[in-house]
């Protein structure tokens, strides 16, 4: 187990307050692109983020009014283009170990996405568990449009399931900007709000997981992403098993007291 409050990384922001960790990325002059380098680095925190003993939460944030605008035109689709076949497979597999890694980190996902949320960046908030966004969020699955498939980092398996088979087929076939109202409407995004209010309701929707019950917050990000290849009795085996692991918690018996004695339970995530 560790500390990741003193983390000091190089290719993006990290601020953990109360138990909440904000990560954004810190080109906001190019719309915050991501590189081999900040792909990396993300994943290997995202990673470490499975023994961190001292952040609940994590809030993907914008940065300079935008999220994320994907790969880099000149620092990474440029490299791309000359390189062999295993070059290119290390990469894909490397981009795809990002969103395993958001996947397996065992912390809910805040995205908090202002403008721009594009390639890479759509396929950040898309693997996040909750996503909040601004009316001028710009959200799409671009990969056809740089001729390549929209089969990227998980969208096909991920996608349809947010937001159903036939919208998430346009989407990935077009790679059409999905407007704010018709993300809201399809369940993409949670919440819209508008861009002076986005911190704030990140925060404040991460301040309320973080004061959970947080070992079973872990729990159920981790079922919601196991079931999907379960079978309806398999799932319902493994939430009773997960479920009577969570009841030996003592955040359980602190919900228990507190009803009894008509007061709030105050969790500790243990």
């Amino acid at each position: 187990m560790t500390e990741l409050a003193g983390l000091k990384p190089q290719h993006f922001l990290w601020e953990v307050e109360g138990r909440i960790a904000t990560i954004r990325l810190n080109r906001p002059d190019r719309k915050n692109p991501l590189t081999f380098d900040s792909y990396a680095e993300l994943r290997d925190t995202f990673r470490a983020l499975v023994y961190a003993t001292d952040v609940d939460v994590v809030i993907l944030g914008s940065n300079g009014g935008n999220f994320c605008s994907g790969g880099d035109v000149h620092d990474i689709i440029g490299p791309l283009v000359g390189m062999e076949m295993k070059e290119l497979l290390a990469f894909t597999r490397m981009t795809g170990d990002l969103v395993k890694a958001m996947i397996g980190c065992g912390k809910p996902i805040i995205a908090a996405v202002d403008g721009v949320c594009v390639g890479a960046g759509a396929i950040m908030a898309m693997a996040s568990d909750l996503r909040l966004a601004t009316p001028g969020a710009k959200c799409a699955f671009l990969f056809t449009r740089v001729g390549l498939a929209g089969c990227d980092m998980g969208a096909c398996a991920m996608l349809p399931r947010i937001i159903g088979q036939g919208r998430a087929a346009e989407l990935l076939y077009t790679g059409r900007v999905m407007r704010a109202e018709e993300g809201a409407a399809w369940g993409f995004w949670n919440a819209l709000h508008e861009p002076q209010a986005l911190d704030a309701a990140a925060l404040t929707l991460a301040r309320a997981l973080a004061s959970g019950p947080t070992f079973a917050h872990g729990i159920t990000k981790t079922q919601l992403n196991q079931e999907w290849n379960m079978g309806l009795e398999q799932a319902i085996e493994a939430e009773a098993q997960a479920q009577a692991i969570c009841m030996q918690t003592r955040d359980f018996e602190r919900a228990y007291r507190a009803f009894v004695a008509k007061e709030q339970p105050v969790f500790q995530g243990d």
